[in-house]
C-alpha cells in the first residue's frame, strides 16, 4: 500500500471538520486540526490543536438514530454525565451539512493516560459512582436519553434482538447451551415484580474508554449510548472479561478479587439506600451484560460484512473503520465466541452471582 493511500483518509476528514468549522463560523474554524488514532466502530476523533478541544465525528449511530437525533442525543449525555465530574463537557454542536453528513460534536479535551488494571479499578470505579449519583430526573426531563419503565425487560427483548445472530456463527453447541441458559435465567428475572434503582448509566465503560487524570481522576471519554437504567450494568461492563480484555491498552484478566473490590469501591462512593438497594442485583445484572456482549459479537462478525450504506443509521460495516481496527476487533470477536471463552465468562457468572 502505498503513502498516499494511507494519508488521504486524514486528509479528507481534516478538510471535511474544516469546511463544517467554517459554515458554523466557529471560533476554532483557523486552527490545525489532527486526526487522531482510529480505534472506536462508531467514531472518528480530530483533536483541534492547542484549544483543548475534540471534534468526535460519528460514523454510524448504534442506537440507530437518525444523525441529527443522534448529536442531540450525545450532546444531552455529555451535558447531564460531566455535572459529575468525570466527563467531559460539551462545547458546541456542528449539526449535519454538505462536508459532515453525521454532524460532529466539540467536546473537552481530556489530558491523560490510559487506565492500568487492576491497580485504576478503584477510581474507574468511583468515576462511573459520580453519574450514578445524580438524581433520577423526572419522567418528562428524561428525554432524549432512553428512559424504560422497564429496563430490565428492554435489555432482554435488545439481547434476544441480537441473539437471532448465534445460529449464524458457528458455536459449539456447549456455548449455545449456556447462553441459552442464560437468556433463560434472565426471562425468569423479567416475570419477578422487583426491581434496582434506575440512573443515569454509560452502557459502555469498558477501561477503554476512560482516561486517567494527573490527580488520578477517571474520566469517561465516551456516552453515546447512555441512558436511565441500573448502574449494575456499567459495574459489569467495567470488569467483565469480554471488556478488560478488548482494548489492547488497557488489557487485563481480572481475578475474582480485583472484580469484587471494584464493586466495593462503588458502594463506598454511593449512598447507602442505593447500594443496598443495588446489591442483590449486581449478579444477574453482571449476566445480562455478558449475553448483551457475547450477542452483540455475533451481529458484529455477520453485519460487518455487508456493505456500508451511507442512509443506514447503524452501520457496523468494516468500510467505515482501518484496517487495523478492524483487524483487532475481528480477533476480539473471534475470542469472545470460543468455547473456551464462553464457558470461562458463563462460569465466572455462576460464582460471582453467589459472591456479589
Amino acid at each position: 500500500m502505498q503513502v498516499s493511500e494511507l494519508v488521504a483518509p486524514d486528509q479528507k476528514i481534516r478538510r471535511s471538520l474544516a469546511q463544517a468549522l467554517l459554515a458554523r463560523k466557529s471560533d476554532y474554524a483557523d486552527y490545525r486540526l489532527e486526526v487522531m488514532p482510529d480505534k472506536g466502530l462508531a467514531h472518528q476523533h480530530v483533536r483541534i490543536v492547542g484549544m483543548g478541544v475534540i471534534a468526535r465525528i460519528p460514523k454510524q449511530s448504534q442506537l440507530s438514530l437518525c444523525p441529527q437525533d443522534n448529536l442531540h442525543y450525545q450532546a444531552a449525555a455529555f451535558r447531564r454525565a460531566s455535572r459529575g465530574g468525570h466527563a467531559p463537557r460539551l462545547i458546541d454542536i456542528l449539526l449535519p451539512g454538505p462536508s459532515l453528513p453525521r454532524g460532529a460534536l466539540l467536546v473537552e479535551e481530556i489530558i491523560g493516560t490510559t487506565p492500568c488494571l487492576p491497580a485504576d479499578l478503584g477510581a474507574i470505579s468511583r468515576a462511573m459512582a459520580s453519574f450514578h449519583a445524580l438524581p433520577l430526573p423526572v419522567e418528562p426531563e428524561r428525554a432524549p436519553l432512553r428512559h424504560s419503565t422497564d429496563p430490565l425487560k428492554d435489555m432482554l427483548d435488545e439481547i434476544s434482538q441480537q441473539a437471532v445472530f448465534l445460529d449464524q456463527v458457528c458455536l459449539s453447541p456447549i456455548s449455545l447451551r449456556e447462553i441459552r441458559q442464560g437468556l433463560q435465567n434472565l426471562a425468569q428475572r423479567c416475570e419477578a415484580d422487583a426491581r434496582p434503582p434506575r440512573r443515569l448509566i454509560s452502557f459502555d465503560t469498558h477501561p477503554g474508554n476512560f482516561l486517567m487524570t494527573p490527580n488520578h481522576l477517571a474520566i469517561l471519554v465516551d456516552l453515546e449510548k447512555a441512558r436511565y437504567s441500573y448502574p449494575s450494568f456499567d459495574l459489569a461492563h467495567a470488569t467483565l472479561y469480554t471488556s478488560t480484555t478488548w482494548d489492547t491498552e488497557t488489557y487485563a484478566e481480572l481475578t475474582h478479587e480485583h472484580i469484587l473490590s471494584a464493586y466495593t469501591a462503588w458502594e463506598d462512593a454511593m449512598d447507602n439506600a442505593t447500594a443496598q438497594a443495588t446489591r442483590g442485583w449486581h449478579g444477574p445484572l453482571r449476566l445480562a451484560m455478558w449475553l448483551w456482549s457475547i450477542t452483540w459479537c455475533a451481529k458484529w462478525r455477520l453485519l460487518s460484512q455487508r456493505e456500508s450504506a451511507e442512509s443506514a443509521a447503524e452501520d457496523w460495516s468494516y468500510e467505515l473503520s482501518s484496517e487495523s481496527l478492524i483487524s483487532h476487533v475481528r480477533g476480539r470477536v473471534d475470542h469472545y465466541l470460543s468455547a473456551e471463552i464462553v464457558h470461562r465468562v458463563w462460569t465466572e457468572c455462576q460464582t460471582l452471582e453467589q459472591e456479589l
